[in-house]
């Protein structure tokens, strides 16, 4: 069975009854139908008291290894053990269920449901977030158009429009043709919704009083001195912030095994910042003993930017890291071809086990945190090749557990469960060890993300980002976090150099200010904020039948 079919056998729960079992109680509730609800956060008043769990991976390979499935099987896991968990995990984009990845509901018996409705329009956030950023473009241009008092140069308005779908056409555009009823013609170019700054300060804010100063911070433009421009200096933030009210209120869904999940917010990690919203993962804490949410792609960058931007503005911090890997993408870093990955090979296996022992090696040297390894497992994983990993593990104190959670579900994550919770009670109170203090130059920041994490021997800066990191930190923007946006295939800005590469330069050439969000974002190699479909996209598999039944969908 595929995983829309098995997520269309299954048989979920009335969500009133998942917010009971969660212990949010029915004033917070607004539902979305019988199966998913928003939870109004004010209603929840417990302190943050609970273990807080991240999920990160290893590089994957271009179709993913399965982190959201052994996030969704660890927290079914945990509940088996008489747990009190709950997961806190980000809502799919439409560019990638209609690309090439996929979306973000888990896969087999460990998914989130109703896995159609959270992979297609869910509760809107995004369609709010798109639109409220799209509102602030409209207001920068007709504020030109109406005799432009805050003398704003055309030329330098940095503010772009956005799109969930993946749409390579209109990266770079040019806007306001057709005459002088039309407004001032200018270049323009749109982001796909996931990594506009407006999903960025959405996932980042603490409630809507700071989301609404944060979008107040954005910047949009300079004048034609050279003055910084804000949404706030239009007037923007409260028009913006109504917009985004009620999608501010996380999503309350659940597992097959029935779980409590809140599922809100979804930048990418490898070109925003890859974490769901800091708002759902301190619910999180306030409803359980035991919270699993998880950074996207490796932890190179999801885990990283968990840590050095989420963790940095909110206060949060893991009790551990589970680093999921799997024998297929091992394998794939070992040079292993695509069309073999499910043929036993030794070889290739070990020498790309360096991947997970770097990943690895980071969380704990740079960060601090105990690591526990997750093997997604896959039929195609022979003994031999188990062994082979597990031993290795081992040589290098790495607790590790398979886990079976899409054939078994929580059933199959029962030993990978119980490893976390022992390393979680059996170790001291993890603290805060960044990868770079707030008061290094943004310069010096990049450098220590390319060489403590990505192992670069050295980092060049192209004239363009050279300029631009100078002009934020007289603007004041010095003491920002940095997200780097790279390819997530590799450590390196190659997405070719697969392993763990080292010795090698990492190539910044641009840098752009996320001034709500707190952060500047530095552009390394040819990553680009819109992405392309690609030659066979998912979407032409993808119908709906005459009585309304998805299928295609994974």
């Amino acid at each position: 069975m595929t995983d829309l079919e098995i997520a269309q056998a299954a048989q979920p729960r009335p969500i009133t009854e998942i917010a009971r079992k969660a212990g949010i109680p029915e004033e917070a509730l607004m539902p979305y139908g019988r199966l998913v609800a928003k939870v109004d956060t004010r209603q929840i008043t417990a302190p943050e008291d609970s273990h807080l769990v991240l999920v990160t991976a290893i590089n994957p390979t271009p179709a993913g290894e399965g982190k959201t499935t052994v996030s969704v099987a660890l927290a079914d896991g945990l509940t088996r053990l008489g747990e009190k968990a709950m997961l806190a995990l980000r809502e799919p984009s439409l560019g990638p269920v209609f690309g090439m990845k996929g979306g973000a509901t888990g896969g087999g018996r460990a998914q989130v449901l109703p896995m159609e409705a959270i992979n297609l329009h869910f509760t809107g956030d995004l369609h709010a977030i798109t639109a409220a950023n799209n509102l602030l473009a409209a207001m920068v241009d007709n504020h030109i158009q109406q005799g432009n008092a805050l003398g704003i140069d055309p030329r330098r308005v940095v503010w772009r429009r956005c799109l969930d779908v993946n749409d390579r056409q209109l990266r770079q555009i040019v806007s306001g043709l057709g005459g002088k009823a039309n407004g001032m013609p200018r270049e323009d170019g749109f982001d796909i919704t996931a990594a506009s700054e407006v999903m960025a300060v959405f996932c980042l804010a603490s409630s809507l009083a700071d989301l609404k100063a944060r979008l107040a911070r954005l910047l949009v433009a300079h004048t034609f001195d050279g003055k910084p421009v804000t949404a706030g200096d239009l007037h923007a933030q409260g028009a913006m912030a109504a917009l985004l009210a009620e999608a501010l209120q996380p999503n309350l869904v659940q597992t097959i095994d029935g779980t409590p999940c809140l599922m809100h917010g979804g930048p990418f990690a490898n070109i925003a910042h890859g974490c769901n919203s800091v708002i759902a993962t301190r619910t999180a804490r306030r409803l359980a003993d035991w919270v699993v949410t998880e950074a996207g792609f490796g932890a190179d960058l999801g885990a990283e930017k968990f840590l050095d931007i989420k963790c940095r503005q909110s206060g949060l911090w893991p009790d551990a890291v589970v680093l999921v890997a799997t024998i297929r993408a091992l394998k794939h870093h070992g040079g292993c071809e695509k069309a073999k990955l499910s043929e036993e090979n030794l070889e290739a296996l070990r020498l790309g086990m360096p991947n997970m022992l770097q990943h690895a090696a980071n969380l704990r040297d740079v960060y601090k945190l105990p690591v526990v390894v997750a093997i997604n497992h896959f039929v195609s994983d022979t003994p031999a090749e188990v062994e082979l990993l597990t031993e290795a593990c081992k040589a290098n104190n790495l607790p590790v557990a398979f886990c079976d959670g899409w054939a078994k579900g929580g059933e199959g994550a029962e030993e990978l469960a119980a490893l976390v919770r022992d390393t979680v009670c059996g170790a001291a109170k993890a603290e805060p060890s960044f990868c770079y203090p707030d008061e290094m130059p943004l310069k010096a920041k990049i450098e220590a993300i390319a060489k403590r994490i990505y192992h670069a021997e050295r980092v060049t800066f192209a004239a363009a980002a050279e300029a631009q990191l100078a002009s934020f930190e007289a603007e004041g923007w010095g003491k920002a976090p940095v997200c780097v946006a790279k390819t997530q295939y590799s450590f390196s800005d190659n997405a070719k150099a697969l392993g763990a590469p080292a010795g090698y330069t990492l190539t910044i050439r641009q840098a752009r200010l996320s001034a709500g969000a707190g952060f500047v974002v530095a552009f390394a190699g040819d990553i680009i904020a819109m992405p392309g479909l690609p030659k066979a996209p998912a979407a032409l598999n993808i119908d709906v039948s005459d009585d309304g039944k998805i299928t295609g969908l994974f």
